[in-house]
């Protein structure tokens, strides 16, 4: 930031800007949450379908950890 204002200035304007991003950063938090509940609520429901999303995560790893090592033609 420019030597601009006075040192009273940006301490005001600097104190602000956090309690601006405070606010925000606790607003995402609960969004956080609520993305949560409702990915646990999937993750209920599909094992009440019989999906293993394990297993399924499992696989997954193992084919991104085969393409690993390779050289770049053999990806190609």
């Amino acid at each position: 930031m420019a030597k601009e204002g006075s040192k009273d200035e940006q301490i005001g304007f600097h104190k602000g800007a956090l309690a601006t991003l405070a606010k925000e950063r606790e607003e995402m938090q609960k969004i956080l949450v609520i993305v949560e509940q409702l990915m646990q609520m999937h993750i209920k429901e599909l094992k009440g379908l019989g999906v293993d999303l394990a297993a399924q995560a499992k696989e997954a790893t193992k084919k991104e950890s085969k393409g690993k090592g390779k050289k770049i033609d053999e990806l190609i």
